[in-house]
């Protein structure tokens, strides 16, 4: 079965339920509504609107990510959308 670009992009993104930076972990809920920790080492990236950010400093819970690398300990986090703009959008 072949998904549609928006199926994809629908089950690849991921928002954050928490984050633990002391333990370096992100909890968060996928498409399938279950949540999930991710494992998240200080070589992870986080990259936001404004480039590189420092580390998990640069979530906050609702923002909606796409994980990068291994699901479980990602190398890379691209920030896709922010949980405040998440409240302004039209289809809110």
């Amino acid at each position: 079965m072949t998904l549609s670009l928006t199926d994809w992009l629908q089950q690849s993104r991921l928002v954050v339920v928490s984050v633990d930076k002391s333990r370096g972990y992100v909890r968060v809920k996928g498409h399938a509504e279950a949540c999930s920790e991710l494992s998240c080492p200080e070589q992870t990236v986080v990259v936001t609107e404004d480039g590189i950010g420092p580390g998990l400093d640069a979530l906050n819970a609702g923002d909606i990510i796409r994980v990068e690398g291994p699901a479980d300990r990602p190398e890379r986090i691209v920030v896709v959308r922010r949980v405040w703009e998440e409240l302004t959008s039209p289809e809110f």
